[in-house]
């Protein structure tokens, strides 16, 4: 078959069609054997809990061409795990780790000639989600659920790549609920998430900072990523029952330490953003990406990390390290990279 005529350097964050998705059935009380197809469509019930009750959850990981030509999965069974507490935590049936890992290998190697060339800065994002298919009417959790695989070539998650944007930060808006779903990856969290993103970019900004749900004291997410900042050696990211556990922010938390910084989670006040360095929010989408500037909009306050318009050293430092890794620049010490056998 053809190589799709793609610019490959010239990618969005978007959708693009491929060859093949795989998918994974959960019925009378077993997972089926997993299933190839080439339709960009799910047949669902019209009454399916998904649909009616928000049984949906998802994840985000990437598959990256090496400067050795080699394909690496980035910590997959990180998101093999995730993937289950998510499961777990809207009472849908979880897929195991083991399946969830063939499936990532399936689906990689049925699109290989997706797999954007290394040196374009683009990557093979997989999208994995789970959906309740039982019909319901009542609320109660489906019986019956399936597992699908998607994948597509993509370029950085910010127009900018790596380099400051401006947040906007406002009490006017919640993430989630306390106590709610905040830390599990499910669309009701995002779909919740629309308005005030859309807020921030009428304003000009990348994103918008939330507070905490309950207090509006401590910082939260920072649109669908985490948050982090730097204060001299330490690197302090936000704790808390809705903030989502990132895997890009746990794996940059090790770099961290592994560069011999000091690492906080905790909760993060409001006032420390005057003492920060460098901040930046991290995802498997952006990887990083610092921010130069935050604008409270609820009373004017302004803070400014990035004077002179480049990113901090310390951000640039674990970016680099990181991306190494994953496009086998950098020894992967860790073990974080599965080396698929894909042409």
């Amino acid at each position: 078959m053809e190589i799709p005529d793609i610019k490959w350097g010239e990618l969005p964050f978007g959708y693009v069609q491929t060859d093949y998705n795989v998918r994974c059935t959960f019925k009378d009380g077993k997972w089926g054997e997993i299933e190839v197809s080439d339709s960009e469509y799910v047949p669902l019930h019209i009454a399916s809990t998904c649909l009616h009750y928000g049984q949906e959850s998802f994840e985000g990981l990437k598959a990256y061409r090496g400067v050795d030509g080699k394909v690496r999965v980035f910590r997959m069974e990180e998101n093999a795990k995730r993937f289950i507490r998510s499961a777990e935590g809207i009472s849908m049936q979880p897929l195991p780790v083991e399946k969830f890992c063939e499936m990532v290998r399936m689906v990689v190697k049925l699109n290989a000639r997706f797999i954007p060339p290394y040196g374009t800065g683009a990557s093979l994002y997989i999208r994995p989600f789970e959906l309740g298919i039982s019909p319901r009417v009542g609320v109660s959790p489906a019986t019956e659920y399936m597992v699908i695989m998607l994948v597509s070539p993509v370029g950085p998650y910010f127009k900018t790549g790596f380099k400051p944007c401006k947040v906007c930060l406002s009490r006017d808006y919640d993430r989630v609920a306390p106590k709610g779903t905040g830390s599990i990856k499910i669309g009701g969290n995002y779909a919740a998430s629309l308005v005030a993103g859309e807020k921030a970019h009428k304003l000009g900004y990348a994103v918008m900072l939330y507070m905490d749900p309950k207090e509006k004291k401590y910082l939260d997410e920072c649109g669908a990523a985490n948050f982090f900042g730097i204060k001299g050696d330490k690197y302090i990211t936000p704790d808390s029952e809705s903030i989502l556990p990132s895997i890009t922010n746990k794996s940059l938390r090790q770099l961290a330490e592994d560069m011999g910084m000091t690492v906080e989670r905790r909760h993060v006040p409001y006032e420390e953003l005057t003492e920060f360095e460098e901040t930046g929010n991290c995802g498997t989408a952006a990887v990083i990406s610092p921010i130069g500037e935050i604008h409270d909009l609820d009373n004017g306050n302004v803070f400014v990390y990035c004077k002179d318009g480049e990113p901090g050293p310390k951000s640039t430092k674990l970016y680099k390290k990181l991306i190494g890794i994953q496009y086998g620049e950098e020894k992967d010490e860790h073990g974080w990279c599965e080396i698929l056998d894909v042409e």
